[in-house]
């Protein structure tokens, strides 16, 4: 029996700044060293290094996953001032499933940039919902909203906005992450 494919969906190249370290052709080199059949980027708040992994990825062989961990208002995305528990904004971490959710994606960053920008590039729900296509959403790790209401024993929080992220994407697009912490 052969061992089950492994894919890293949740992945931080140089191009998150202060936060990841890995070079894309490392990735690649990895990913294939491993045998992984597809790799994922989802650097936070922007799209740099996607044609660069893209191109990389598919000239291995690997099929390239394209992502974002978007920034999460808390409230609205033009509001400047909303803090909650020392943060700015929540994680919310986005996949392309094709082309469509590659220009919504597309989207959510430069709106992030140009309409939300405070201290970060964030979105807002609303502009998720109108955004959504095409793309599957995770809870996200520890800094999303979904993980920050659990670690506040909140579970009646974290219901409801599971039911809002599987209300904006859907049972098939919508799935909870899950993350070694050592």
């Amino acid at each position: 029996m052969s061992q089950p494919s492994f894919v890293h969906l949740h992945v931080h190249t140089h191009y998150s700044l202060l936060d990841g370290a890995t070079r894309i052709e490392s990735l690649i080199e990895q990913a294939k060293r491993f045998d992984m059949p597809a790799v994922a980027i989802t650097d936070h708040g922007n799209l740099y290094g996607a044609i660069e992994f893209y191109l990389a990825a598919k000239k291995a062989g690997i099929q390239p996953i394209l992502g974002c961990e978007l920034y999460l208002a808390h409230g609205h995305r033009t509001q400047k001032d909303p803090v909650q528990n020392g943060k700015e904004a929540f994680h919310l971490l986005v996949l392309a499933v094709n082309r469509d959710g590659f220009r919504n994606l597309m989207r959510l960053s430069s709106i992030g940039y140009t309409e939300g920008f405070y201290r970060k590039p964030r979105i807002d729900k609303e502009v998720l919902r109108d955004h959504s296509e095409g793309l599957i959403c995770t809870s996200t790790c520890i800094g999303g909203e979904i993980p920050q209401a659990l670690l506040t024993r909140d579970r009646a929080t974290a219901k409801a906005l599971m039911e809002t992220y599987l209300e904006i994407f859907g049972p098939e697009r919508f799935f909870v992450e899950l993350q070694d912490h050592g």
